[in-house]
């Protein structure tokens, strides 16, 4: 059972980021990353702390603009910018495209087009903005807390979407349909539980409860994201999944920033 829980976080690792993993993570990872979906918040765990450690660090050196700049590069280079290719995709794809089957050419296409580089632009510009907004005058557990927060989240919105809508694609790819009937209530669950964990912990010590509200943002988005890709494609796809989380992410910035600055 552990040893099995244990290939499953390692496929994910492998998968999400460019962190090295045991070459047992590499045998079977089709047939293990279904259920490997269950760690992806945990993954967002890790991708949180390495934001938080290198924005602190440079934080004291550089100031906040240029700390939470580097903090977004480490975060880039950790996941190969994965989730970031997957939204350009998507600008390009939902962007240029006016039928399923050719927003799901553009999507597949690797270049990248004027909506993809338009798109990705505005949103790093508007995280970046974000970033410093809600990092500005609080302490480094509460910094810590929030970058943890805005990954774990942002990537459990995904899974969500991918739970209640089929992929849309006809053939199967590596990144495929990665939800399966066999082990769905229980990946959402453990999914759940990495997900709520940080932000019960960062609720517990600032005491302020409101945190919870970033829930309702980050609900009606991806809500409204799965049901816009279901209307024009029938499902979803990996890309998809990461416009998804990207989309997230910045919307639980904003969504804290308010949140501190009127409640």
């Amino acid at each position: 059972m552990i040893k099995r829980e244990l290939k499953l976080f390692f496929t994910a690792l492998s998968f999400y980021t460019r962190l090295p993993a045991p070459a047992s993570a590499h045998k079977d990872s089709a047939q293990l990353l279904p259920d490997a979906i269950r760690y992806l918040p945990l993954i967002g765990w890790i991708a949180g702390f390495v934001a938080a450690a290198v924005y602190l660090l440079a934080n004291f050196l550089f100031g906040n603009a240029l700390a939470v700049l580097f903090s977004m590069v480490s975060t880039l280079l950790l996941t190969g910018a994965f989730h970031e290719d997957g939204f350009a995709d998507v600008c390009d794809g939902f962007g240029g495209g006016w039928t399923k089957e050719k927003i799901l050419d553009i999507m597949k296409d690797s270049r990248l087009g004027t909506y993809g580089v338009t798109g990705l632009i505005l949103l790093l510009a508007v995280k970046f903005i974000a970033v410093i907004q809600v990092t500005a005058d609080v302490n480094a557990i509460v910094i810590l807390g929030t970058f943890i927060i805005a990954h774990a989240l942002s990537r459990f919105a995904a899974i969500v979407v991918a739970f209640n809508h089929s992929y849309a694609r006809s053939s199967a790819s590596k990144a495929g349909n990665a939800v399966v009937d066999k082990g769905r209530a229980v990946n959402l669950i453990i999914a759940a539980v990495f997900t709520l964990l940080p932000m019960a912990g960062l609720i517990f010590y600032t005491g302020g409860s409101s945190i919870a509200f970033i829930l309702i943002p980050v609900v009606l988005l991806s809500y409204y994201l799965g049901h816009y890709f279901n209307k024009w494609i029938g499902g979803y796809t990996g890309d998809c999944l990461g416009a998804v989380q990207q989309l997230c992410e910045v919307v639980i910035y904003l969504s804290l920033f308010l949140i501190w600055k009127f409640i």
